[in-house]
């Protein structure tokens, strides 16, 4: 019982760690390419360094690993990601590991934690 209840605890933690990452406001055109929907066009709604979210209109599967291709401050991305997640027409993204492009997303949040830091509130 005791292994039973660490393992569920050690779960409970991976996931609290996994949300904690700071998600800023970025709104630019996205590409979703999926293979049960084809290729689907988009809106970020906001990132953080370890995935995206954005709005679409054509469901793609929980689970499913796509393409996501858009524009970071830095030029266009593309990087595969599991869609983890879905909230009416909002779908949330988890970058799967590419060493290169996450150097490049983690300094795109510390600028945008930057800028957005420097907003008043009532436009963050």
């Amino acid at each position: 019982m005791q292994a039973q209840y660490q393992s569920t605890f050690s779960h409970v933690l991976a996931v609290a760690d996994a949300r904690r990452q700071p998600r800023f406001k970025f709104e630019v055109d996205i590409r979703v390419s999926s293979r049960t929907c084809g290729s689907l066009k988009g809106r970020t709604v906001d990132i953080s360094e370890s995935g995206i979210a954005a709005m679409l209109t054509i469901e793609p599967l929980l689970g499913e690993i796509v393409e996501l291709t858009f524009t970071l401050p830095s030029g266009p991305v593309t990087i595969l990601a599991t869609v983890r997640q879905r909230n009416a027409f909002r779908y949330g993204f988890e970058f799967v590991d590419s060493e290169w492009l996450h150097v490049v997303i983690r300094r795109t949040c510390r600028d945008l934690a930057m800028e957005q830091s420097l907003l008043p509130p009532d436009l963050q």
